[in-house]
């Protein structure tokens, strides 16, 4: 029975590299199509907070001094656009990873979950889909708050329900983020 040494020594790096990334290249395929589906309902989330950017709209609070002013208005316009850019950017560059693998990886549509990846580029090309994600979630949730004061009035009214509703959001959000985030650096570096 050959040692790991002595089949290290015989096949070579690039070797190597080849057999690892064939089982699982179909797994980021796979996680580039799940982050694709992912971002897709975020953008539908993006276009249905644009349509609540109208200027004059009145909370549904009684006092008209914590109706929204048009500041707070251009910053859910520029949040959302903001938040659409960074999901399409994440959605592009992991269509662009997954026609690669595609591409370059076979000569059969069977194969094309068998390929070969410069794995360097994968992870890189990952990791910069996975930064246009949360940045898309960090200005989706700064949106929300928009709308959240938009239609129950400003925070700094301190109306009870605008204040609960926009911290149980930050707070979700922002552990749902650590969570991602972790394991995005977990699966980086491992």
């Amino acid at each position: 029975m050959a040692s790991a040494h002595s089949i290290l020594s015989e096949a070579g790096i690039d070797e190597i590299d080849k057999i690892l990334s064939k089982g699982t290249t179909s797994v980021h395929v796979t996680a580039l199509d799940g982050l694709v589906n992912v971002n897709s309902l975020f953008t539908v989330a993006v276009f249905v907070g644009l349509s609540l950017a109208t200027p004059g709209q009145r909370s549904l609070e009684d006092s008209g001094a914590c109706d929204a002013g048009e500041d707070i208005v251009k910053n859910l316009l520029i949040f959302e656009v903001t938040s659409f850019s960074a999901f399409l950017f994440s959605s592009l560059i992991a269509q662009g990873l997954k026609l690669a693998i595609i591409i370059n990886n076979s000569n059969e549509l069977h194969d094309a979950v068998k390929g070969h990846i410069n794995n360097k580029l994968l992870r890189l090309g990952m990791l910069a889909s996975a930064l246009g994600s949360i940045m898309g979630c960090v200005f989706l949730m700064l949106s929300m708050v928009n709308v959240i004061q938009i239609r129950l009035g400003i925070l700094s009214c301190g109306v009870s329900s605008t204040v609960k509703t926009t911290l149980v959001l930050v707070g979700l959000v922002s552990t749902a983020l650590a969570i991602y985030i972790s394991t995005v650096i977990y699966a980086f570096t491992h």
